[in-house]
């Protein structure tokens, strides 16, 4: 009965969210109002940021089972309800603090949120912030700070594993997914001569930071140089939150699961012999007709438009095309 009562279904309404940064911005969350209750979609008032923070636009954030947990009240740590589940995302820079130097705006970033990272948006202090490689997609990045990160942690940095391993081993407790929390007989440890550690990645985070940072830095390095390849089972949107946590629950995820953006709108722009293909994701407001105009012209380059459309929204379903030196605007 717990695992229909997160699999209820919720209204998708798309909500309008406001341009400008700071009060009077809203965006989207899942949040967490009542323990082992479904998650609800509202639309948050935004606030600024302080001098050391971060607003980050996000565009993947990490189905994990640490979040079905913490909301039904049954994890270590028990955030103040109401919250918004969500511990590692990837996006971009929107808005940096005064104080902040490490990213800027527009950069591509992952980020170790704690609980917040289920929304549109998320401010988060700029040190739990890292830039995304080149090569690196958002979607693939979003999965590394937990699981792989706990991965790295545990052989490298616990088990401190190395070739011709075997006298004298080490186990390493990551975790009770399983449901049940297992037990290691005494007597095997002296017969064995192993030993047995347990490993909590979030206490890195405030109990060893330097080590915690490292080790993310080099998940991030490792999917760069293609040494890891994460596998994504699945994709869902924001408002399918409940979706995504019954379909952890009754262990149908493979690889990772991820919250994800709704759509893309492709723009194709054609000058000379030269063709470009721009994706960006579509949002809810106004469009600018002179757009397109402008990026053929050479004024704008496309290198700004994951900018330039945080703040020009589209209403869905739209698109837009440039054909040759002709604007076609199309609303469904």
């Amino acid at each position: 009965m717990a695992a229909v009562a997160w699999g209820r279904c919720l209204p998708r309404v798309w909500l309008r969210r406001r341009a400008g940064p700071g009060c009077g911005r809203h965006y989207r969350a899942a949040l967490c109002a009542e323990l082992k209750q479904p998650l609800a979609i509202e639309e948050v008032a935004s606030r600024p940021v302080r001098p050391h923070e971060v607003r980050v636009d996000v565009h993947f954030c990490g189905v994990n089972f640490a979040d079905i947990l913490v909301c039904r009240g049954q994890y270590q740590e028990k955030p103040q309800l109401p919250f918004t589940p969500g511990m590692e995302f990837s996006g971009t820079v929107l808005e940096t603090g005064t104080d902040v130097s490490t990213v800027k705006e527009g950069d591509r970033v992952i980020g170790v949120s704690g609980f917040n990272g289920m929304a549109e948006e998320c401010i988060i202090d700029h040190k739990t912030l890292w830039q995304i490689p080149e090569g690196v997609p958002l979607r693939e990045a979003a999965t590394l700070p937990v699981s792989y990160v706990t991965a790295i942690l545990a052989l490298e940095h616990r088990a401190c594993t190395r070739p011709g391993l075997a006298w004298e081993g080490r186990i390493v407790v990551v975790g009770f997914a399983g449901g049940t929390i297992a037990s290691v007989p005494a007597n095997l440890l002296l017969l064995k001569n192993v030993s047995a550690m347990g490993l909590y990645w979030g206490r890195y985070k405030e109990q060893n930071f330097p080590i915690f940072s490292r080790i993310l830095s080099s998940a991030l390095q490792y999917c760069q140089q293609g040494r890891i390849q994460p596998h994504i089972g699945a994709v869902f949107k924001l408002e399918e939150v409940n979706d995504a946590f019954l379909h952890v629950i009754q262990r149908k995820s493979m690889g990772k699961s991820l919250f994800g953006r709704p759509s893309v709108l492709t723009i194709s722009l054609k000058k000379e012999s030269m063709q470009l293909r721009v994706n960006v994701f579509i949002r809810y407001s106004r469009f600018s007709p002179a757009l397109p105009r402008r990026l053929a012209a050479g004024e704008i380059s496309p290198t700004h438009l994951p900018l330039l459309f945080h703040q020009l929204w589209v209403c869905p379903p739209a698109y837009t095309s440039l054909n040759n030196s002709s604007e076609v605007l199309t609303k469904g």
